[in-house]
């Protein structure tokens, strides 16, 4: 079980898109804010300046250098600090592949909400900067073959390439990161395998400390510390957050949801749910489209702080100073709940 393939793709609302656009100097352009989405921009050929509208230093880019932007803020690609900026339009967008001009640059974009608040994603930050691995390259290649025969920027090829891109960039700065967090601890690890790939069984914390083969004291502690929740808060969480997934983007019956994410019954599932979103499961179905204030109520039972850290938003690469750690929530209390 791919623990953070698994997240990203149940955090994803809507389907992302993809362009790829092309200057040559002097070019200045400039992408809106977009709240809750993350961006992902690669540099193929040429280089570039990032200008955040922050207000943040501008970071010089060069081919094959990847940004992934986690904070929706807007900002600027431009051949030079100096050079005037014109909004991105979709008009632009249509027209921005030009193979004969000397910079490239392919773009993503998802809505996937504050990507910091997952509890194993938290310590990402603001923006990461590196340079595109040889698997990364492998998916832009495919990525660009796709833009330039005149795949739509939300088709399906390209969102699952966009899928590919958003998670390589994503392990790719986990290996390099200094404090790896739940995912390179094997025993915290072991455990939310587990519960990925079987969220709808009766998980204990002594049947989860045996998947990593440690104490259920053991387990408790260094779930809690790397993760910001103890084990139960966390399946709690997990849970929810397929249900809402599944809420969202199938017509199976109430009872079936509950099941699949391990409610004894239609009723208990319903309670949960309303109790920790302060909405029933099926008016959510009838008013869920996108991300809303229901699922980021969900967002919020993951408590982002922890010893390993969040990133705060003015975070421009690597990884940011821990932030003191916060409490982390009350268990959920439900039959399926760790104990």
């Amino acid at each position: 079980m791919d623990v953070l393939s698994d997240a990203v793709t149940a955090l994803r609302t809507g389907r992302p898109v993809a362009s790829a656009l092309s200057w040559t100097p002097p070019f200045g352009q400039r992408f809106a804010a977009v709240p809750g989405a993350v961006g992902i921009q690669v540099v193929v050929r040429g280089a570039a300046w990032l200008l955040p509208d922050s207000g943040a230093p501008g970071v010089r880019l060069g081919a094959g250098d990847v940004l992934l932007l986690s904070d929706g803020h807007g900002h600027a690609l431009a051949d030079s600090p100096t050079t005037p900026l014109q909004p991105c339009t979709p008009a632009a967008e249509r027209a921005g592949l030009d193979v004969s001009q000397p910079t490239l640059v392919v773009c993503g974009a998802y809505e996937l909400g504050d990507l910091r608040t997952h509890p194993l994603l938290h310590q990402v930050p603001a923006l990461v900067h590196l340079s595109a691995t040889p698997s990364v390259q492998r998916v832009v290649e495919l990525l660009l073959e796709e833009l330039r025969h005149g795949a739509q920027p939300d088709g399906i090829g390209v969102t699952a390439l966009l899928d590919l891109l958003f998670l390589h960039t994503l392990r790719a700065w986990f290996e390099k990161a200094e404090q790896p967090g739940a995912l390179g601890d094997p025993t915290v690890r072991a455990a939310l395998e587990a519960i990925h790939r079987s969220p709808e069984a009766p998980w204990t914390v002594a049947t989860l400390a045996r998947e990593g083969g440690v104490s259920r004291s053991a387990l408790a502690r260094r779930f809690t510390t790397l993760t910001g929740v103890p084990p139960q808060a966390y399946l709690t969480w997990w849970r929810l957050t397929l249900a809402a997934k599944l809420l969202r983007e199938s017509d199976a019956p109430l009872r079936v949801v509950a099941r699949r994410v391990g409610y004894a019954s239609e009723f208990a599932f319903a309670a949960a749910f309303k109790r920790h979103t302060g909405t029933a499961p099926g008016r959510f179905r009838t008013t869920s489209t996108t991300l809303n204030p229901v699922e980021r109520r969900l967002h919020k039972l993951a408590p982002p702080v922890t010893a390993a850290g969040r990133a705060p938003a003015s975070a421009r690469s690597g990884i940011a100073a821990p932030n003191r750690p916060s409490e982390p929530p009350s268990p959920a209390a439900h039959p399926e709940s760790p104990s």
